[in-house]
């Protein structure tokens, strides 16, 4: 029996997660996540997955219909002792097409538990960024 991995930062978890993503390696993800039926994990498409193994699964399905490449942008993060959230956006390019694809909001969730940080929450949407385009560039005034 394998001895689970002691990531020592959030960070650390999340270069761990992009990596599995780019060796199309499902196993690896699910090791990422906290050994908890609540963890989840909603794709760009909706789905909700409740669960390590429904997870972990989901990311089998999806690495066999074509390789991903991610283009990560960090857009804030917070840490606190036992929790963190991640605020990120991804460009995805899907097989060998060169088009992008996104951009996605991404939040992720870490929590600090016996093995290390683990992810508890993957959320990611398409982002829909126009409504913060100012028109004609007229200053925005809050009042």
């Amino acid at each position: 029996m394998t001895r689970p991995v002691i990531f020592a930062s959030p960070d650390d978890v999340e270069v761990a997660f992009y990596e599995a993503i780019a060796r199309s390696d499902a196993e690896q993800i699910g090791q990422l996540w906290a050994e908890d039926e609540e963890t989840l994990c909603v794709h760009p498409t909706g789905v909700r997955l409740n669960g390590v193994l429904p997870i972990r699964d989901s990311w089998k399905s999806i690495f066999a219909t074509a390789r991903i490449r991610v283009q990560v942008e960090a857009i804030s993060h917070w840490q606190g002792s036992v929790l963190a959230i991640h605020h990120l956006s991804e460009t995805l390019f899907v097989g060998d097409d060169p088009s992008p694809h996104g951009p996605l909001h991404v939040t992720h969730v870490y929590a600090r538990g016996a093995h290390g940080w683990r992810l508890v929450c993957r959320h990611a949407s398409a982002a829909d960024d126009s409504h913060q385009t100012m028109v004609d560039n007229a200053p925005h005034t809050l009042h």
